[in-house]
């Protein structure tokens, strides 16, 4: 492979590794381990799928177009008008998602050295350090991007190692939190888990990106996708075995969906400074590589959309106009981070499901040839009644 596809991988798993391995062993700690890892899977497969579709559709519609232009050609300005705004409330979502969490996180480690620091304090330089990468294009976000990943997954591997030797089987396969919620209660700890987790491989935002970045070659984007969404599963896996196995499910339950909780239990588990040290650098790159891989995605979408100038001036433009709205939700609503990835499932759902399946099918009856994701109508309709699925199981927990 060359460095061009490496690099395409690494933003493609980074984009979902992210704010969803940190939430995942908070959302389905409730589940157990068989349930969690088989809906693992199933939305894996689902993602895949979508993932290839959406590449089938960008092929067909042109080489350089975003998702915007698509849309407006195959659906005509309606769906351009569902598209942009799902689109936007996604990616603005994941962003106030992304600034939060690496805000509690920065937090914290301020925390360590005896420093306080005030939140909307610790979400200006969060934004300011590492959205400044965003502003200086795809290129550099690659290298960025492969130099973090590499970083991230080697980290991964390393706390795995050190924590499964204290995994305790029988703590794993028991740690449903029945014994504390049951009825309705449990029933919609497990709604809540299903939009968390298919958000957690929402690494479709930057398909239309990696295409014009490389070229169009059907071969090697396919590669891509397949493999940089094979990387999350494995890792998430992993991960939910050394939290979940060391932690429990009651314990995991009792964060309440906070981010530096979970760290510092992990750091707990750990007796080693260092491997403590690796836990808190994991946390942070596994949110930063996420953060550059949807904000990128963001950026790219506002300049084609305001049709910015690809100058100091226009990137400025651009920059101000991806980063000041979630920039400022996260300011004023500081405590949203679980609740607002599980609520981007429904944007999610609609941008990379249902418009999707419309467009496909546009397309497919004017047999205009080239690259076509198998299993046909079957699979369309399949991937059709998941989304509305996914949607009702986060508007019945929501309402």
């Amino acid at each position: 492979m060359n460095s061009k596809i490496l690099g395409s991988i690494a933003i493609v798993a980074g984009t979902a590794i992210g704010g969803g391995m940190l939430a995942l062993p908070l959302a389905t700690a409730s589940l157990g381990t068989i349930p969690a890892l088989l809906l693992l899977v199933v939305i894996w497969g689902v993602s895949i799928y979508t993932s290839l579709l959406m590449l089938e559709i960008n092929l067909r519609a042109g080489v350089g177009l975003n998702v915007h232009a698509i849309t407006g050609k195959t659906l005509g300005k309606l769906g351009q008008l569902i598209q942009g705004g799902s689109f936007l409330s996604l990616l603005f979502a994941l962003t106030m998602v992304y600034l939060m969490g690496g805000s509690s996180l920065l937090e914290s480690k301020m925390e360590l050295v005896g420093m306080e620091m005030d939140n909307q304090l610790a979400v200006l330089l969060f934004t300011a350090i590492f959205g400044g990468f965003i502003a200086v294009g795809v290129r550099w976000i690659d290298k960025v991007s492969r130099v973090l990943f590499t970083s991230m997954i080697a980290l991964l591997v390393i706390v795995v190692a050190y924590l499964l030797p204290e995994v305790d089987m029988a703590l794993l396969m028991n740690n449903s939190t029945a014994g504390i919620v049951a009825g309705s209660d449990l029933t919609n700890l497990w709604l809540a888990a299903v939009p968390i987790v298919f958000t957690s491989f929402g690494f479709h935002v930057c398909i239309a990106t990696i295409v014009r970045y490389l070229d169009g070659d059907a071969i090697s984007l396919r590669k891509v996708l397949i493999i940089g969404s094979t990387i999350p599963l494995v890792c998430y896996i992993l991960w939910l075995m050394v939290t979940l196995g060391t932690l429990g499910g009651k314990t995991v339950y009792g964060f309440e969906g906070s981010l530096p909780l979970l760290v510092t239990a992990l750091q707990g588990v750990a007796d080693s400074a260092i491997l403590q040290q690796f836990i808190d650098l994991f946390a942070n790159l596994a949110l930063v590589t996420s953060f550059l891989g949807v904000t990128m995605s963001l950026f790219d979408y506002v300049a084609e959309l305001t049709r910015a100038k690809d100058n100091a001036l226009g990137r400025a433009q651009t920059w101000l106009l991806t980063f000041i709205p979630p920039l400022l939700c996260a300011l004023y609503y500081p405590d949203g981070f679980f609740q607002v990835l599980g609520f981007a499932a429904i944007p999610l759902v609609v941008m990379i499901i249902f418009l999707p399946i419309a467009m496909a099918l546009g397309q497919r009856k004017q047999n205009l040839g080239g690259y076509q994701v198998s299993g046909g109508s079957a699979a369309l309709t399949a991937a059709g009644v998941l989304g509305v699925g996914i949607i009702a199981a986060q508007l019945w927990v929501a309402l």
